[in-house]
């Protein structure tokens, strides 16, 4: 038996438990299009497009908390252990959403010691409820990387799921322009470029 502090036990068994987030099969490509990321991919991908592209979140009375950002993108998906990943586009799957995540954030941070189960608890809230610069920079990142992979696997996700631009923008244009404006502008012509391949219908 491995000795271990009951606060190290705990550290360990979430250590653990958040390994499962690899099994969590999204619904978009890779830009090679061989298989779909996974939600443990996707908020590495999530975090180092943060880093990139910080200067482009919208301008607010104080710097952005860079490192709050990231805690967030790498926190933020760990309910889809028990909750699964939820396709964006599905009506029906996002009717519940909140509902499945919420029981999912009370057993899986409850895992860890106390102060490091409320503190993730917080940023996974915080990401959740938009209202800080740092939740709305990362919400903006959060929609923009899972549309850049689909205009770069030739619109796969949503040419196999019947999306058409107007959903595109109707889902993705309130996060992305709130949280970074100039973003939305790039992400426009993305769109603009993605129906003249026919990646996308109108």
């Amino acid at each position: 038996m491995i000795k271990a502090s009951e606060r190290l036990a705990k550290q360990i068994d979430f250590f653990k438990e958040i390994d499962k987030l690899k099994r969590v099969e999204r619904r978009t490509l890779l830009t090679e299009r061989v298989r779909y990321e996974n939600s443990a991919e996707h908020s590495w991908h999530l975090a180092v497009t943060a880093m990139l592209l910080s200067e482009y979140a919208l301008d607010a009375e104080r710097p952005l908390d860079q490192l709050r950002v990231l805690k967030m993108i790498i926190v933020h998906d760990l309910v889809e252990i028990d909750a699964g990943d939820t396709f964006v586009y599905d009506d029906k799957a996002r009717s519940d959403q909140a509902d499945r995540e919420k029981r999912a954030a009370d057993r899986i941070f409850a895992m860890l010691p106390h102060d490091q189960g409320t503190e993730i608890r917080e940023l996974w809230e915080e990401f959740e409820a938009r209202a800080t610069a740092e939740a709305q920079f990362a919400a903006a990142l959060d929609r923009l990387q899972p549309l850049l992979l689909n205009f770069f696997s030739g619109g796969s996700g949503w040419q196999k799921n019947g999306v058409l631009r107007k959903q595109v923008e109707a889902i993705n244009r309130p996060a992305i322009e709130k949280g970074a404006p100039q973003l939305w502008e790039f992400v426009r012509g993305v769109l603009d470029e993605a129906v003249e391949r026919g990646f996308l219908k109108t």
